[in-house]
Protein backbone atom coordinates (compact mmCIF):
# COMPACT_ATOMS: atom_id res chain seq x y z
CA UNK A 1 0.00 0.00 0.00
CA UNK A 2 2.84 2.32 -0.89
CA UNK A 3 1.77 5.96 -0.70
CA UNK A 4 -1.55 5.07 0.91
CA UNK A 5 -2.69 5.45 4.51
CA UNK A 6 -1.53 2.37 6.41
CA UNK A 7 -3.72 0.66 8.98
CA UNK A 8 -1.87 1.94 12.04
CA UNK A 9 -2.20 5.58 10.96
CA UNK A 10 -5.76 4.99 9.77
CA UNK A 11 -6.87 3.77 13.19
CA UNK A 12 -5.19 6.77 14.84
CA UNK A 13 -7.04 9.14 12.51
CA UNK A 14 -10.29 7.26 13.11
CA UNK A 15 -9.86 7.51 16.86
CA UNK A 16 -9.42 11.25 16.56
CA UNK A 17 -12.58 11.57 14.43
CA UNK A 18 -14.51 9.55 17.01
CA UNK A 19 -13.18 11.70 19.83
CA UNK A 20 -14.68 14.79 18.19
CA UNK A 21 -18.15 13.24 17.93
CA UNK A 22 -20.60 14.65 20.53
CA UNK A 23 -21.39 12.24 23.34
CA UNK A 24 -25.13 12.29 22.60
CA UNK A 25 -24.54 10.92 19.09
CA UNK A 26 -22.12 8.13 19.97
CA UNK A 27 -24.85 5.75 21.09
CA UNK A 28 -26.11 5.54 17.50
CA UNK A 29 -22.82 4.34 16.05
CA UNK A 30 -20.16 1.70 16.33
CA UNK A 31 -16.86 2.13 14.49
CA UNK A 32 -14.82 -1.03 14.05
CA UNK A 33 -11.11 -1.07 13.41
CA UNK A 34 -9.91 -1.65 9.86
CA UNK A 35 -10.72 -5.06 8.43
CA UNK A 36 -8.42 -6.82 5.97
CA UNK A 37 -10.73 -9.03 3.93
CA UNK A 38 -7.95 -10.84 2.06
CA UNK A 39 -7.13 -12.81 5.22
CA UNK A 40 -10.53 -12.96 6.89
CA UNK A 41 -11.32 -16.54 5.89
CA UNK A 42 -8.12 -18.10 7.25
CA UNK A 43 -8.66 -20.85 9.82
CA UNK A 44 -6.67 -19.06 12.51
CA UNK A 45 -8.13 -15.59 12.30
CA UNK A 46 -11.74 -15.97 11.21
CA UNK A 47 -12.83 -17.27 14.67
CA UNK A 48 -10.79 -14.51 16.33
CA UNK A 49 -12.39 -11.81 14.19
CA UNK A 50 -15.89 -13.05 14.97
CA UNK A 51 -15.11 -13.47 18.66
CA UNK A 52 -13.79 -9.92 18.78
CA UNK A 53 -16.84 -8.57 16.96
CA UNK A 54 -19.23 -10.54 19.19
CA UNK A 55 -18.24 -8.29 22.11
CA UNK A 56 -19.14 -5.14 20.14
CA UNK A 57 -22.93 -5.53 20.42
CA UNK A 58 -23.43 -4.76 16.73
CA UNK A 59 -27.17 -5.39 16.68
CA UNK A 60 -27.90 -2.71 19.28
CA UNK A 61 -26.47 0.08 17.08
CA UNK A 62 -28.24 1.93 14.30
CA UNK A 63 -25.06 2.18 12.28
CA UNK A 64 -21.91 0.07 12.28
CA UNK A 65 -19.00 1.46 10.25
CA UNK A 66 -16.41 -1.02 8.99
CA UNK A 67 -13.40 0.32 7.06
CA UNK A 68 -12.27 -2.55 4.85
CA UNK A 69 -9.22 -3.24 2.73
CA UNK A 70 -9.17 -5.63 -0.19
CA UNK A 71 -6.53 -5.77 -2.91
CA UNK A 72 -4.73 -2.80 -1.30
CA UNK A 73 -7.81 -0.59 -1.60
CA UNK A 74 -9.72 1.11 1.23
CA UNK A 75 -13.50 1.43 1.17
CA UNK A 76 -16.22 1.82 3.79
CA UNK A 77 -18.91 -0.70 4.66
CA UNK A 78 -21.83 0.57 6.77
CA UNK A 79 -24.41 -1.71 8.36
CA UNK A 80 -27.71 0.12 8.85
CA UNK A 81 -30.31 -1.07 11.36
CA UNK A 82 -29.08 -4.68 11.43
CA UNK A 83 -30.92 -5.18 14.71
CA UNK A 84 -34.28 -4.36 13.14
CA UNK A 85 -36.57 -6.87 11.50
CA UNK A 86 -35.29 -7.75 8.05
CA UNK A 87 -38.85 -7.26 6.83
CA UNK A 88 -39.15 -3.72 8.23
CA UNK A 89 -40.10 -0.90 5.86
CA UNK A 90 -39.43 2.09 8.11
CA UNK A 91 -35.98 1.24 9.51
CA UNK A 92 -34.51 -0.63 6.58
CA UNK A 93 -31.78 -3.15 7.41
CA UNK A 94 -29.27 -2.69 4.62
CA UNK A 95 -25.60 -2.28 3.84
CA UNK A 96 -23.89 0.70 2.26
CA UNK A 97 -20.61 0.39 0.41
CA UNK A 98 -18.85 3.72 -0.05
CA UNK A 99 -16.06 3.35 -2.58
CA UNK A 100 -13.97 6.12 -4.10
CA UNK A 101 -12.98 4.02 -7.13
CA UNK A 102 -16.16 2.94 -8.92
CA UNK A 103 -14.25 2.43 -12.15
CA UNK A 104 -13.02 -0.94 -10.89
CA UNK A 105 -16.49 -2.12 -9.77
CA UNK A 106 -17.26 -1.87 -6.03
CA UNK A 107 -19.48 -4.94 -6.22
CA UNK A 108 -16.36 -7.10 -6.50
CA UNK A 109 -16.44 -6.93 -2.69
CA UNK A 110 -19.95 -8.37 -2.43
CA UNK A 111 -19.19 -12.11 -2.02
CA UNK A 112 -16.79 -11.47 0.84
CA UNK A 113 -19.13 -8.92 2.44
CA UNK A 114 -22.09 -11.30 2.34
CA UNK A 115 -20.01 -14.12 3.82
CA UNK A 116 -18.88 -11.77 6.60
CA UNK A 117 -22.46 -10.69 7.36
CA UNK A 118 -23.72 -14.26 7.36
CA UNK A 119 -20.99 -15.23 9.82
CA UNK A 120 -21.91 -12.33 12.12
CA UNK A 121 -25.58 -13.39 12.26
CA UNK A 122 -24.54 -17.00 12.90
CA UNK A 123 -22.05 -16.06 15.63
CA UNK A 124 -24.62 -13.91 17.40
CA UNK A 125 -27.11 -16.81 17.18
CA UNK A 126 -29.70 -14.61 15.53
CA UNK A 127 -33.03 -16.20 14.56
CA UNK A 128 -33.02 -14.94 10.95
CA UNK A 129 -32.68 -17.60 8.28
CA UNK A 130 -29.84 -17.57 5.77
CA UNK A 131 -32.42 -17.05 3.04
CA UNK A 132 -33.62 -13.87 4.72
CA UNK A 133 -30.10 -12.64 5.47
CA UNK A 134 -29.23 -12.95 1.79
CA UNK A 135 -32.00 -10.47 1.01
CA UNK A 136 -30.27 -7.65 2.90
CA UNK A 137 -29.62 -5.06 0.22
CA UNK A 138 -26.10 -3.90 -0.56
CA UNK A 139 -26.31 -0.32 -1.83
CA UNK A 140 -23.47 1.51 -3.58
CA UNK A 141 -24.20 5.27 -3.60
CA UNK A 142 -22.42 7.43 -6.18
CA UNK A 143 -20.05 9.30 -3.90
CA UNK A 144 -17.11 11.58 -4.81
CA UNK A 145 -14.28 9.73 -6.54
CA UNK A 146 -10.51 9.82 -6.13
CA UNK A 147 -8.37 11.14 -8.96
CA UNK A 148 -5.29 9.02 -8.34
CA UNK A 149 -4.41 5.56 -7.06
CA UNK A 150 -3.41 6.51 -3.50
CA UNK A 151 -6.15 8.63 -1.89
CA UNK A 152 -8.64 5.87 -1.02
CA UNK A 153 -7.79 5.98 2.71
CA UNK A 154 -8.30 9.74 2.86
CA UNK A 155 -11.67 9.41 1.15
CA UNK A 156 -12.83 6.71 3.56
CA UNK A 157 -11.88 8.80 6.58
CA UNK A 158 -13.82 11.75 5.18
CA UNK A 159 -16.79 9.52 4.36
CA UNK A 160 -16.76 8.40 8.00
CA UNK A 161 -16.48 11.93 9.37
CA UNK A 162 -19.33 13.26 7.24
CA UNK A 163 -21.56 10.24 7.82
CA UNK A 164 -21.17 10.57 11.59
CA UNK A 165 -22.23 14.21 11.27
CA UNK A 166 -25.21 13.74 8.96
CA UNK A 167 -26.63 10.22 9.27
CA UNK A 168 -30.43 10.25 9.64
CA UNK A 169 -31.84 8.86 12.87
CA UNK A 170 -33.82 6.37 10.80
CA UNK A 171 -32.40 5.10 7.52
CA UNK A 172 -34.93 4.20 4.85
CA UNK A 173 -34.35 2.89 1.34
CA UNK A 174 -37.82 3.90 0.21
CA UNK A 175 -37.77 7.41 1.70
CA UNK A 176 -34.64 9.53 1.47
CA UNK A 177 -31.90 7.30 0.09
CA UNK A 178 -29.22 8.19 -0.95
CA UNK A 179 -29.67 11.18 1.35
CA UNK A 180 -26.48 13.27 1.31
CA UNK A 181 -24.31 10.53 -0.27
CA UNK A 182 -24.12 11.89 -3.80
CA UNK A 183 -21.47 12.76 -6.36
CA UNK A 184 -21.40 16.38 -5.15
CA UNK A 185 -21.25 15.43 -1.46
CA UNK A 186 -17.97 17.32 -1.12
CA UNK A 187 -15.32 18.96 -3.28
CA UNK A 188 -11.62 18.10 -3.64
CA UNK A 189 -10.78 21.31 -1.77
CA UNK A 190 -13.01 20.32 1.14
CA UNK A 191 -11.33 16.92 1.25
CA UNK A 192 -7.86 18.47 1.34
CA UNK A 193 -8.90 20.91 4.06
CA UNK A 194 -10.29 18.04 6.14
CA UNK A 195 -7.14 15.97 5.60
CA UNK A 196 -4.76 18.72 6.68
CA UNK A 197 -6.85 19.48 9.77
CA UNK A 198 -7.11 15.79 10.69
CA UNK A 199 -3.35 15.28 10.38
CA UNK A 200 -2.64 18.29 12.57
CA UNK A 201 -5.19 17.36 15.23
CA UNK A 202 -4.04 13.73 15.30
CA UNK A 203 -0.41 14.77 15.65
CA UNK A 204 -1.30 17.14 18.49
CA UNK A 205 -3.35 14.42 20.20
CA UNK A 206 -0.51 11.91 19.84
CA UNK A 207 2.00 14.32 21.32
CA UNK A 208 -0.37 14.97 24.21
CA UNK A 209 -0.86 11.24 24.81
CA UNK A 210 2.91 10.72 24.86
CA UNK A 211 3.03 12.62 28.12
CA UNK A 212 0.54 10.22 29.71
CA UNK A 213 0.63 6.51 30.45
CA UNK A 214 0.76 4.27 27.42
CA UNK A 215 -2.56 2.87 26.22
CA UNK A 216 -0.93 -0.54 25.89
CA UNK A 217 -0.36 -3.02 28.68
CA UNK A 218 2.80 -2.85 30.74
CA UNK A 219 3.83 -6.26 29.47
CA UNK A 220 4.60 -4.83 26.04
CA UNK A 221 2.14 -7.20 24.41
CA UNK A 222 -0.17 -5.92 21.71
CA UNK A 223 -3.78 -7.06 21.69
CA UNK A 224 -4.83 -7.83 18.14
CA UNK A 225 -8.39 -9.06 17.72
CA UNK A 226 -8.33 -10.30 21.29
CA UNK A 227 -5.23 -12.44 20.67
CA UNK A 228 -2.08 -11.56 22.56
CA UNK A 229 0.89 -11.29 20.24
CA UNK A 230 4.42 -10.82 21.41
CA UNK A 231 5.59 -7.33 20.46
CA UNK A 232 8.55 -8.27 18.31
CA UNK A 233 10.51 -6.42 15.65
CA UNK A 234 8.15 -7.66 12.97
CA UNK A 235 7.52 -4.73 10.59
CA UNK A 236 3.82 -5.55 10.67
CA UNK A 237 3.75 -4.26 14.24
CA UNK A 238 6.15 -1.38 13.82
CA UNK A 239 4.69 0.50 10.86
CA UNK A 240 1.08 -0.62 10.65
CA UNK A 241 1.60 -2.33 7.31
CA UNK A 242 1.07 -5.99 6.60
CA UNK A 243 3.00 -8.88 5.18
CA UNK A 244 1.92 -10.54 1.96
CA UNK A 245 1.02 -13.74 3.80
CA UNK A 246 -2.61 -14.75 3.63
CA UNK A 247 -2.22 -16.02 7.21
CA UNK A 248 -1.82 -12.53 8.65
CA UNK A 249 -4.68 -10.23 9.54
CA UNK A 250 -4.71 -7.38 12.00
CA UNK A 251 -8.06 -5.65 12.23
CA UNK A 252 -6.59 -2.77 14.17
CA UNK A 253 -5.06 -2.65 17.62
CA UNK A 254 -7.48 -2.55 20.52
CA UNK A 255 -6.57 0.36 22.78
CA UNK A 256 -7.96 0.81 26.26
CA UNK A 257 -8.99 4.39 25.54
CA UNK A 258 -10.87 3.79 22.30
CA UNK A 259 -14.25 4.44 23.96
CA UNK A 260 -16.42 2.59 21.51
CA UNK A 261 -14.29 2.51 18.38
Amino acid sequence: MRGKVNSKDFDCYLENIWRELPEDKRSLFLCLDSMWFSSYATKVFKPAVLGWIKNKDIFSKKYVLVPIVLWDHWCLLIFCHLGESLESDSSTPCMLLLDSLHMIDPLRFEPKIRKFVSDIFKTEERPESQKLIKKIKLLVPKVPQQRNDTDCGKFVLYYISLFLESAPETFSISEGYPYFMKEDWFTPDQLESFWKKLQTETKDSSESEDTKDSAFSDSGDVIVLGIEKENTNDPAFSDGSFSDSEDVIFCGIEKENKKGI
